[in-house]
This record gives structure tokens, C-alpha cells and sequence, in this order.
């Protein structure tokens, strides 16, 4: 289990976490996903820091918790959230997706220590974790772990996701959570445009599962919404995580061209954007 942190230490967290997801990009030359992983800052602070039970030392460990990418793409955050948990080195974080690096632009389960899927394709992660929800759930009884499973709102567009959906609901995975990181844009402009989703809450609840939708923003109300789902025993969950893509910098919030990396000059945009996550660190309360 993490270290019980308060509120206002998981919001510098999350701070720290966007502060190393702008710097792997810097390194990288600009290249890699931006927006989705800034937004999810809070989300992913408060599921490594404070609600998955995980230990670094033993990536392996047989009790832990799982958690699937689904998104793969926005997988700096993920890898910012590793290395502050200590499972690998945090200078390795200035080796995103260079030539042999661990950090890859989507990630591989076998390449470093607690990634537990490896993910690409988008609309295949809720299925693998669906499986690994079977198997605690079913085969091996142990009922006291739990699978997230991470995904973004322009993936469920993908018909995969819905399958999984339909098995899990079928087989009562209660220890299946899943977040849907609703931030309103995908790859070439926002989710309503390409292909509507709304009502998402409505639609989940349609497959036969517990919906809850939150200001994933909110460090407070996402640890509420887990422990919430974590208390269902008889269905899967999903919590409806509503965000703001490039959070904390305002030449990136909302905008979907910033979806897919940085442009030249990188290094001035990354400036900027440092400062701004920081001063806006400074202004931030829960």
C-alpha cells in the first residue's frame, strides 16, 4: 500500500508528475502524446500514491493490485507515476521513446517493471483486464485485489470495448474498475464531432454496470469514487472521469492539436509550460 498522502500532497503529486511528463517530452525532441497525459495528472497520482496496492521492490508481489493502460499512448504519465514510486530509476524517464529505451511510446509489459499489459491498439485494454478480473475473481479467488483499467473517451469508439463490457457484465466483475478519462478530444478533434458519445453515463449503465461520473481534477472525489467502487460486489465499475486535456497549461487546454506532442520550438514551448504547471501549483487547493 502507498504512503497515505493528504490532499494537497497528491495535488503536488500530480504536479510533479506533469512536471516530468513536459520534461520526457523536451527530451524527446517533442515527440510523444501531451495533452492526455497532463490530464490525467490527478487520476494517476492518486491511484499509484495513494489507492493501488503496489510495491516497487517486488513488482511481482502475488497481493498487488493491476492496472491496464488502455490508452497506451498517453503512457509518460504512467511512467512519471513508476519512477516516483521508485520500481526504476527516475533518469531513465529522459529515455522516452529513444532507440532501445524501456520507455517506449506505448508501453511493453516486458520491458519494465510494473507494466502489466502491453498496449497499442487502441479498444483492447478493457478486455485484458477483464481477463485478469476473471482469473482473481474466479480461478483463484482472491477477492481482495482489484484491475484498473485506464481508458480514453475516444476509444470507445472501438467496437472491443464494448465486448468487454458485455463478458464483464455477464461475469459480475466486481473487481474490475474501470475510468474512462473523459476529456472530450482524440486524435484529429473533439470525440462529439467524430463520433458523438454522449450519454456516456447512460450507455455503461445500458451494459449492466455501476457508473459513477466525476471532476477527475478532484483528488478528493476520484479516492471517494474508487473506495465507492471498490464497496460493489456485484458488478463491474466504471467511474466517468471528466477532464481537461493539457491541464495546467492554457496554450494546450481544450486544444486537440496538442494531443500528439510538441512542436518546434520545443524547448520554448516546454518553458512556458513549465511555468505555468508551476505557477499554477502554487494557486491550486481541494
Amino acid at each position: 500500500m502507498a504512503k497515505v498522502l493528504t490532499a494537497e500532497e497528491l495535488m503536488k503529486v500530480a504536479t510533479l508528475l506533469r512536471t516530468d511528463v513536459l520534461r520526457m517530452l523536451e527530451a524527446s525532441g517533442g515527440s510523444g502524446h501531451v495533452g492526455g497525459p497532463l490530464g490525467m495528472a490527478e487520476l494517476i497520482a492518486v491511484l499509484y500514491f495513494k489507492v493501488m496496492r503496489i510495491q516497487a521492490r517486488q513488482p511481482d508481489w502475488e497481493g498487488r493490485d493491476y492496472f491496464v493502460l488502455s490508452n497506451g499512448h498517453t503512457a509518460p504519465i504512467v511512467y512519471a507515476a513508476l519512477a516516483r514510486r521508485g520500481f526504476f530509476d527516475t533518469d531513465d524517464l529522459l529515455t522516452l521513446r529513444s532507440y532501445q529505451s524501456r520507455l517506449q511510446g506505448h508501453p511493453e509489459r516486458t520491458r519494465l517493471p510494473g507494466i502489466e499489459a502491453t498496449s497499442g491498439p487502441l479498444g483492447s485494454g478493457l478486455s485484458q483486464a477483464a481477463g485478469m478480473a476473471y482469473d482473481l475473481q474466479y480461478l483463484q479467488g482472491r477477492r481482495h485485489q482489484f484491475v484498473y483499467a485506464m481508458l480514453g473517451d475516444g476509444e470507445l469508439n472501438e467496437g472491443p470495448v464494448w465486448e468487454a463490457a458485455m463478458f464483464a457484465s455477464k461475469y459480475k466483475l466486481s473487481q474490475l474498475i474501470a475510468i474512462v478519462d473523459r476529456n472530450n478530444i482524440q486524435l484529429s478533434g473533439t470525440t462529439e464531432q467524430i463520433m458523438p458519445l454522449e450519454d456516456v453515463k447512460a450507455k455503461w449503465e445500458s451494459f449492466g454496470w455501476h457508473v459513477q461520473e466525476i471532476n477527475g481534477h478532484d483528488v478528493v472525489e476520484i479516492e471517494q469514487a474508487v473506495q465507492r467502487a471498490k464497496a460493489v460486489s456485484n458488478r463491474p465499475c466504471v467511474i466517468i472521469a471528466r477532464t481537461i486535456p493539457g491541464k495546467g497549461v492554457d496554450f494546450m487546454e481544450y486544444d486537440a492539436r496538442w494531443h500528439g506532442g510538441i512542436p518546434h520550438p520545443v524547448q520554448e514551448h516546454v518553458r512556458r509550460a513549465l511555468q505555468q504547471v508551476a505557477d499554477g501549483n502554487k494557486e491550486a487547493h481541494v
